[in-house]
Formats: structure tokens, sequence, C-alpha cells
């Protein structure tokens, strides 16, 4: 008898996004990760643009992953015109990475995705009977706002971050009520990992997961780095590197019938970005903190369940607050230098931007005529790079919960969805095709 499930519009996820599952008795004939957004057309409305104007245009591309799109864009004009910013900007552009990253995974660890192990429908249901635990969720997410603003300028879309380096530095005052806030955030995180460790275990999803993460040249973080490695079944060795301007080894998209996000495979296999990628590729990068968080949390390192991106979100949630901690208590101690960008001289040539977005692996490459304009652009997102791997683990949980009623085979799909934190409007761009 053939069966048809189907979530017609995926919840608590950004984005509008679906799944439908066909099956022939017990026996998975067909699953469709179904991405509707409509195509964004920004890389197309940077055309003709000047270097100057690319990152503000382009970090409207999403508001929750606005510091990383414009941080990453500022990197590939960088590396197209040969421009070094001060080490003093590199500082402060990591510092406002772990404000985005604190930002995001707090509020998708607290509002999207617990109320799927207590079994409410929203946070908002979940904050009338556990009220605290909701505060704490937002009072973090406020955190990593707050490092957004003092950096950036802003909470969402940045500007104050310009090309060679910053319009303006933040403030002795600000910074001194920032460590304040971090301090306070120390506390939080400890109690989010000892609410999170009570949860019920998602275990219903196991395969062999393909991991690919940018490799940081010193700490653990998202910012540094023009390497991607690839860890097959996620072993944190004998995998693949090779350089960011060779990113379509990685991302050779590929239109799919069902779907308006492209899909991406590499050696003929989905892989996986985010936070468990990222933690099972740099774990021994990780403090002795965030490594205890991994103990308590039971996860298991390589992993082999989609599920345990969140606790991974969790790791890095406690080890960015202490990073960032670390890093204003630094900069408090040796004063900011008042400084201007780095001289900034246009040329032709093509630039290749990669960094670690909450969500993964985040890619902008730009070539630019030499007057500075945008010639072309191609910006792939970690959602995009994700559409495959959440796909086939969709067809793992099905197959592997077969028996399971549908309501029950439902959730555990959604649970997957929301367990990848998709950005599904990022997910969508235009593909050139040559007839």
């Amino acid at each position: 008898m053939s069966t048809t499930i189907t979530v017609e519009h995926l919840a608590r996820i950004e984005g509008h996004a679906g799944i439908t599952v066909e099956l022939e008795g017990k026996a998975v004939r067909s699953v469709r990760f179904e991405v509707f957004e409509g195509a964004r057309l920004l890389e197309g409305l940077l055309r003709g643009r000047s270097y100057q104007d690319v990152s503000q245009i382009i970090s409207r591309i999403c508001a929750i992953c606005s510091a990383a799109h414009s941080l990453t864009s500022l990197k590939a004009t960088e590396d197209a015109f040969g421009v070094e910013a001060s080490p003093q900007t590199h500082l402060l552009r990591d510092l406002l990475y772990r404000g985005e990253s604190i930002e995001s995974h707090a509020l998708h660890l607290f509002c999207l995705a617990v109320p799927d192990y207590l079994n409410y429908p929203s946070v908002v249901a979940l904050a009338a009977d556990h009220p605290d635990a909701a505060k704490l969720g937002l009072r973090l997410k406020k955190l990593g706002n707050t490092i957004q603003e003092v950096v950036g300028g802003r909470a969402v879309h940045p500007v104050n971050c310009i090309v060679g380096g910053f319009g303006a530095l933040p403030a002795e005052d600000q910074l001194i009520a920032l460590r304040r806030d971090l301090q306070q955030g120390m506390a939080d995180c400890q109690t989010a990992i000892e609410i999170l460790a009570t949860l019920p275990p998602a275990d219903f999803c196991h395969t062999p997961t393909v991991f690919a993460a940018l490799q940081p040249p010193a700490d653990y973080g998202y910012y540094h780095g023009n390497r991607i490695e690839m860890l097959p079944e996620g072993k944190a060795n004998g995998g693949v590197t090779f350089a960011a301007a060779d990113y379509r080894s990685l991302t050779n998209e590929k239109a799919v019938p069902h779907s308006h996000a492209k899909h991406s495979l590499f050696q003929g296999r989905p892989f996986m970005v985010g936070s468990l990628a990222r933690v099972t590729a740099n774990r021994e990068k990780l403090s002795d903190r965030a490594k205890k968080a991994i103990e308590k949390l039971a996860l298991t390192l390589p992993s082999d369940n989609p599920m345990d991106n969140n606790k991974a979100q969790a790791v890095e949630l406690v080890f960015d607050v202490e990073y960032a901690l670390a890093t204003v208590e630094r900069l408090l101690n040796e004063g900011l230098k008042p400084e201007r960008p780095a001289p900034v001289r246009p040329r032709a040539g093509t630039g290749t931007g990669v960094t670690e977005a909450p969500r993964g692996l985040l890619v902008h490459s730009y070539t630019y005529d030499d007057a500075g304009r945008i010639v072309s652009a191609d910006v792939i997102t970690p959602t995009a790079m994700n559409a495959a791997s959440i796909e086939h683990h969709f067809r793992c949980a099905a197959e592997q919960a077969a028996a399971d009623s549908h309501q029950a085979l439902k959730k555990k799909l959604e649970m997957i969805a929301r367990a990848y934190d998709p950005c599904v409007s990022c997910s969508v761009h235009l593909l050139r095709v040559k007839s």
C-alpha cells in the first residue's frame, strides 16, 4: 500500500520549506526536502556596484546571519584587492562573529529546538511552564546582540565594518559594560548546560556522515582561516583539505526538480556543515570548560546522529561566551589603538572569503573590474550546502522509524530539520545553466 506523509510547512525555522515522504508498505520510496522560497537576487543586485557598498547590500540576505555575511564579504573583497587589515581589526571582527554565534545559538536552542524535546508547540507554551529556561535563552540571545551592537554599530546588519577595518572603535565604557554582561553570561551558560543535559534523548537517526568545516589556523573560531577540511565518517584525520578559492570542489550545485535550493555532493555523497562538523573537526582547540560541556551533554564524537548538532551548538555557546570575555579583557588591558582602515587600491581580479556562519560554512566570491566594481558575485550559504544532507537524514530516519505512526514520524523529521537550524531564505539563489 502506498502512503504519503507530508509536512506542508516546517515551523520554527527561518523561511518556508516542507517535507514529503512516500512509502510503499514499510519501504521508503521517495524523500523530498522541499524548499519553495523565492530566489534571492542579491548577487545580481551587486553587479556594477562599488566595493564600498557590497558588504552592506549582501548582509541583507539574512537578518540572523547579517554579521557573518558582512564579514565574509569583506574577507572576499580584501582577498581580491590584496588588503591586509590590522591585527586589531581581525580581533574585533572575531569578537563580532562570536556575538552573532552566541545570539543565534541561544535563539535556536531555547526558542526553536528545546520545545521539541519537551513536547511543546512553541517557546511561548514552553515559557508558561518553564519561564526561567525561556528567560535564560533570551538573556543569552541579548548578550550576543549586545556584542554586535558594541562592535558592529547595531545588532542587525552591522554598519561599522568596512573594507580594511572599522568606521569607529568601541568606547572603553562600552567594553566595561560588555565585560559585566559576559561575566553574567558565563554563569548563564553553566545553567544552560545543566538544563540541556536533562532533555530526553533524540535517538532515532543514525548513519555515517561526511562533515565539512573551516580549518582555523589557531584558536577555535569562525572568521580566520582559508582552508576547508572534509571529514569522512566524522574522522578527525585522514580527510581532504583544499583552499577557499577551490570551493567549487565542494559546492558543485545541481538543480533538483522538487526544490528551489540546489544540492551539492562531495565525491558523490551529501555532507553536513555546522556546529557538529566544527566540533568534530576542531575539538582539540576547545577550552576545558567547553570539553566538560561535551561530557555533561554525553556528546560522543564522531557522531552519526544529526540531532547532536543541538548539543554541539550548546558546546560552542559555552566556548564563545568564555572566549568573548577573554577578548574583551584583552582589549581593556591593552587598550584600543586609534587607527585608520588599511589602504584600499582597487584592481581587477577575483577574491574568495570563507568563514563559519552559525549554521556552517559560508562562501562569498567576487570578481571586480579595475575600478573596483563588481563584475560577478557568488554566495553559497550553509543551508544550501546542507540541503542534500538534510534530505539524506530524512530518508535514514524514515527507514529507521518505518513502523512508527505517521504523526510520530512527522515529529522526528521536523526535529531533524530544526536540528540543522536551517536558514531557508538564504539557501535559494540563481544558477546559470548553459544549454
